[in-house]
């Protein structure tokens, strides 16, 4: 790795990783290849980028830390903002540098997203997204098969959270980093991906692999909750007021729903979100 990309990595792991995130870097190149020109990131090949995912220890080290020293939005994912605070805590701990952070689940007005997060991970080599194409002679005929990424230590029980670009930050050289391939065998895929597509309430895709750690009793509860009730559960007041937002320079923090990639894309275009009632992250 090219040192002052090592170094652009270090910082951010030191601002991140403390609170159960991680941090893998790319070229806007490798995702852009993958994809068509309409979901392209515009920006050149070479531009660094970072995928930032959160690990089962977010929930303790981050979202519970985050929930009893900030005044919440109403109207608002608590996940969401404390994501956003921990990612304008980057910013500031990299001043001098042009950033641009895009969440999991932004979308433009048509509704597409503005970025396919399984993909962006596949390409950084933070975890396999594992997708229809991957299987040969599928036994899925007409049916809507959606895919997911498999972490090397943490199965399912991890969840993409966005992407951080550096626009006029150039790494041409940066090494390439193929994720680990974790469920290699055709029977075990189509395991995973039925269970991810047809039996998600149960949690055990998430178990593709046997897990270094996995969300708790509580987490999967708090995840379980459909997003409306999620403040009650939490204790929190929800009002009717327009909130307006802690952090301006991250207008994510305003909650959007989920986009989902419509149902004719194929390939890399196939869900890069979870399938419409998954339980969350």
């Amino acid at each position: 790795m090219e040192p002052h990309v090592a170094e652009l990595k270090q910082k951010i792991e030191d601002t991140l990783c403390p609170f159960g995130f991680e941090v893998y870097p790319f070229q806007v190149a490798w995702y852009n290849e993958l994809l068509p020109p309409a979901f392209h990131l515009p920006l050149p090949g070479p531009t660094l980028a970072f995928l930032v995912l959160s690990t089962p220890a977010m929930f303790d080290q981050a979202l519970k830390p985050f929930l009893q020293s900030h005044h919440l939005q109403s109207l608002t994912d608590p996940v969401d903002q404390c994501v956003a605070y921990h990612l304008r805590r980057v910013r500031q701990s990299l001043p001098e540098l042009q950033m641009e952070v895009i969440a999991d689940y932004e979308v433009y007005p048509n509704r597409r997203p503005k970025i396919l997060a399984q993909t962006a991970a596949h390409v950084a080599g933070a975890a396999y997204y594992y997708q229809r194409q991957d299987v040969e002679a599928d036994p899925w005929g007409t049916q809507h098969i959606a895919g997911v990424c498999i972490h090397p230590q943490f199965g399912g029980w991890f969840a993409i959270r966005g992407v951080v670009l550096l626009p006029g930050t150039e790494t041409p050289d940066l090494p390439r980093k193929k994720p680990p391939d974790c469920v290699p065998s055709r029977a075990a895929r189509i395991t995973l991906l039925e269970g991810f597509n047809f039996h998600w309430r149960d949690w055990t895709y998430r178990d593709a692999v046997t897990p270094q750690e996995r969300y708790s009793e509580e987490q999967k509860t708090y995840f379980s909750t459909p997003p409306a009730q999620r403040l009650a559960l939490l204790g929190l007041a929800q009002t009717k007021e327009e909130p307006s937002p802690i952090f301006p320079e991250f207008p994510f923090t305003t909650l959007t729903k989920k986009s989902q990639i419509p149902s004719s894309a194929r390939s890399w275009l196939s869900p890069s979100i979870s399938p419409p009632v998954s339980p969350g992250p």
